[in-house]
């Protein structure tokens, strides 16, 4: 790596660790110069360095990224009214909050829901054929003490609800389109492994490698998707330049397991969400889910567990 792209490596780090404390705060307000500091580049110049990498401004950032959080939890929490909504993710006039989710959304918070309420309900409609054949059967795990489910879902080979423990992870972060390109997961797992190899932070009892999606495909333009390929490590671990550090704090996930090929990781994905949710008592949370992989890949099958964090309806 030359310096220019050491000097770009580093730059993009100090971002990422902004976008986290970001995605931490939405509920508060936010100052630039706060923002710099957590970067840790001058007021000045933070602006500048962070739309060359953002391709928006840290305003505009904040603003998309807090009304797609709501768009989120408008689909997600039917519980929470809109207004309740709207103080979680930073606005404490519901004016402005109903006039930027419809400039973004083009109708209203309370018609987003109903529309997409409207459109949950004929998809599960026209649905009940699969549903009958990939039906989930809960069942008390006596050994685990944990709630699983039974189900015929051809590439689905266990679900469960359990605590995973409190992780810190070592990641390069990617912004953008990142479904389906095999080249692109190579590289980044590639250039973390050379990374962690020479540091011993390969293997143990406690690895995991994850990938993490910060954003809700349905809501976020593809352009804006942001994904992080993980390993964990210890607490005390130092990193530098593209390599970024965050802790993933414990909490209560649906870990579904599938054994798939490249092309049927959406298909995974879509019955946990449209299948097994709707059937099972739990609504997703607010919190990013993950991809885990337990298993190196043999023969161009994966096995993946797909972690939901969920809390009850």
């Amino acid at each position: 790596m030359n310096d220019n792209e050491t000097l770009r490596a580093e730059y993009i780090s100090r971002i990422n660790k902004t976008f986290d404390y970001i995605d931490s705060h939405l509920d508060s307000p936010m100052t630039l110069e706060e923002l710099a500091a957590v970067a840790s580049f001058s007021r000045f110049h933070f602006s500048r360095i962070f739309h060359s990498i953002a391709g928006e401004t840290p305003f505009q950032f904040i603003q998309r990224v807090r009304i797609e959080k709501a768009a989120m939890l408008i689909l997600t929490s039917r519980k929470l009214s809109i207004s309740e909504i709207a103080s979680r993710c930073g606005y404490s006039d519901l004016s402005v909050f109903s006039r930027n989710f419809r400039s973004s959304f083009g109708v209203s918070p309370s018609r987003y829901r109903a529309d997409k309420s409207q459109n949950s309900k004929i998809s599960q409609t026209d649905s009940k054929s699969s549903q009958a054949d990939a039906k989930a059967v809960p069942y008390f795990c006596p050994e685990l003490q944990t709630i699983k489910w039974r189900t015929n879902m051809k590439l689905n080979k266990s679900v469960e609800i359990r605590e995973l423990p409190k992780m810190t992870l070592a990641y390069i972060r990617h912004i953008g389109p990142c479904k389906g390109d095999d080249k692109l997961f190579e590289r980044l797992w590639n250039t973390l492994f050379a990374w962690a190899g020479p540091r011993g932070l390969i293997g143990g009892k406690d690895f995991r490698s994850l990938v993490i999606y910060h954003d809700d495909p349905g809501v976020t333009i593809e352009d804006k998707l942001r994904m992080s390929v993980c390993i964990t490590v210890p607490p005390e671990t130092k990193v530098e330049g593209e390599i970024g550090k965050m802790e993933l704090e414990a909490a209560k996930y649906v870990i579904a397991r599938f054994e798939v090929n490249a092309q049927q990781f959406q298909e995974a994905w879509d019955w946990l969400y449209g299948e097994w949710f709707p059937a099972s008592g739990y609504q997703p949370d607010e919190k990013s889910c993950f991809e885990m992989y337990p298993e190196e890949p043999k023969d161009g099958k994966f096995v993946v567990d797909i972690c939901v964090p969920v809390k009850p309806m």
